[in-house]
């Protein structure tokens, strides 16, 4: 379970460096660019690493269903709502909702035995987490909202008042 959490952990750092730099290919060269950059250079980081860690078998495909084969085509909706996400809502509050979003349908995935997943019996405390989560992230918003309104009308009043 340790080995599991340190993962999950450590892939979550990952995935919020990776959007960072995403964001920032982003300003200079474009969505489609962006896209293409990150899952060409992470096929070709996965088959170097793939053929020195597996050899042969990394081309061992036996007993894999027709529709696994369009994961790469969902990665680019990923890598692209991600980039556009964080383009018009700032990267903090995309990626809340990105993760709020991902959870959700693990959840009903996983109820509902999905893509040949076994069936997870669905529980209101699973419900209760997503809740949770999306309070957070609507929280978070309303007092980012918040807080740019007092700037503004702090700012409004410094004007008037004549200080720079």
């Amino acid at each position: 379970m340790v080995l599991g959490l340190l993962s999950a952990v450590m892939a979550g750092t990952l995935v919020g460096l990776q959007n960072i730099f995403n964001s920032k290919v982003n300003e200079k060269a474009g969505s489609w660019t962006t896209t293409t950059l990150v899952l060409g250079l992470g096929f070709l980081a996965s088959f170097i690493l793939g053929l020195f860690f597996e050899g042969s078998q990394l081309f061992n495909l036996q007993k894999m269903e027709w529709w696994y084969w369009i994961s790469g085509l969902i990665g680019i909706g990923v890598i692209t709502g991600i980039v556009q996400g964080i383009r018009y809502l700032g990267p903090t509050f995309a990626i809340s909702i990105v993760l709020t979003s991902q959870l959700a349908f693990a959840v009903l995935f996983d109820s509902l035995g999905w893509m040949g997943l076994e069936k997870v019996p669905f529980t209101m405390k699973q419900l209760l987490g997503v809740v949770v989560i999306l309070g957070g992230v609507i929280v978070f918003k309303w007092s980012e909202g918040r807080e740019d309104n007092v700037k503004v009308e702090a700012s409004r009043l410094d004007q008037k008042a004549g200080v720079s």
